[in-house]
This record gives C-alpha cells, structure tokens and sequence, in this order.
C-alpha cells in the first residue's frame, strides 16, 4: 500500500481499533513484557520514538513501567493519533509525550533518541528498498548504541509451512472475534497488500539499514519480533 492507503485505512479504524483487537490482547502483552526486557538497560530519562503508533498501547505499557522516560508518537493517521493523545491524557503521561502526525522521515535527524519501536509497520510496505529506507530513518535518529525493536508478520509465504501456520492464524481471529467476511478480506490483504516475507529476510533488511545483526525475541504465530542496536560509536 501507498503512503495515503495506509493513512486512510487506518483513519477509519481508529475509534474501533482498540476494542475490535481486544480478545488477542494476549499476544500484545506478551510482546510488551519481553519488550520491556529487551529496553531495561535505557537511561532513567530515556526518550523512545514510537513508529507507527497508533493507539499508543506500547507508550501506556512502557509509560507504566518507566516514569522518567519520554516518548515521540510518530503516526500518519490523525485519527489514530488522537486515541494516542486521549489515552496519555487519562493515563496521566501527556506531559512526557509528544506527537507528530506524519512519517519518521519528517522527525530531525539529530533527534538523538535512546530507542525506537516499530511495531507491525514495515510489512505495509511492498518494495523491500522502501522498508529498508523506513528502518534507515529510523537508525539515523537513533543515538549510537540506540535501540530498536521491531516486529512483523513474517514467513516463507511460498511455503507449505505458511499455509498450515496461516490456517492456525485465521482460527485464532475467528475465536477473537473476527467475522468469516472479514477474515476473507483479510486474507486477501495478506496476498496483496501486505509484504510478507521470510524472517531472515526481515533481519537482513534491518541490518542493511545500519544497525548490528538483529536478535530474535519473539514470536506469536506469524507475528515476528527482534531488537538490534544501531550500528557504530
């Protein structure tokens, strides 16, 4: 999907978006609590770039946890990023965040963050030039050292294995909730609108961008996820 697809599809979820995904909260806990591992070496003062933001479930989590960290939501849907702002403001942590309504590549460059996460973002993007460019602003925003964690739907998609985990995949969202004619869209989304490619390939991307070998932390069915420290001093 192009840069407008994306925003527009997004804009039209965002009221509903936090209670449609509601029954897989498991998933995303999950990837939160491993996140917050994966970032507890970060300064008492760190200052995280979220990419992608969108509802800010990852701010609210780390905001919990980390009182003296500060956090740039970077989302191109207004309309996700007002849930965003709501949810800091009931929260309690509006004061340590700020919000951009657009893409990295907008932010300063020697913004200087301690970490960034880009969470189920970069497969929206086709071409795998364009992702690693992503992952590229990215780095170039991140300190020396900084980190990201980033995660995706991945697999072999011309694989056997795909489509036994797919199936798995779709049962789990029919159980949330998901009805058969969206699953069928969503399907078909997989297919067409949604990049999805091997792990490895994944990994080799973020690496091209300037940041070390990336780490596996964590999986979910195809939902992959690695951290990787900027590359260089």
């Amino acid at each position: 999907m192009n840069q407008d697809e994306i925003k527009a599809v997004f804009d039209r979820q965002a009221e509903n978006y936090d209670g449609q995904w509601g029954k897989t909260a498991a998933i995303r806990e999950a990837l939160f609590f491993l996140l917050e591992a994966v970032f507890s070496g970060l300064p008492a003062q760190a200052h995280v770039l979220c990419v992608g933001a969108g509802t800010g479930e990852e701010i609210a989590y780390l905001a919990r946890r980390f009182p003296g960290w500060r956090f740039t939501a970077a989302e191109p849907s207004g309309a996700m990023l007002d849930v965003c702002r709501r949810k800091a403001d009931e929260e309690g942590f509006l004061a340590r965040c700020s919000f951009h309504e657009g893409y990295v590549e907008a932010l300063p460059r020697e913004a200087g963050f301690d970490a960034a996460t880009c969470f189920l973002v970069s497969h929206f993007l086709l071409d795998q030039e364009t992702r690693a460019t992503l992952f590229r602003d990215i780095a170039v925003r991140l300190r020396p050292g900084g980190m990201l964690a980033s995660s995706d739907l991945a697999s072999d998609a011309v694989s056997g294995e795909y489509e036994a985990l797919l199936g798995v995949w779709m049962n789990m969202l029919a159980t949330a909730g998901i009805p058969a004619e969206g699953l069928a869209r969503m399907r078909d989304a997989y297919a067409r609108d949604v990049a999805i490619l091997p792990p490895a390939r994944v990994a080799a991307l973020i690496q091209s961008a300037g940041f070390d070998a990336p780490v596996a932390f964590y999986q979910a069915g195809l939902i992959h996820a690695w951290f990787a420290k900027r590359a260089g001093t």
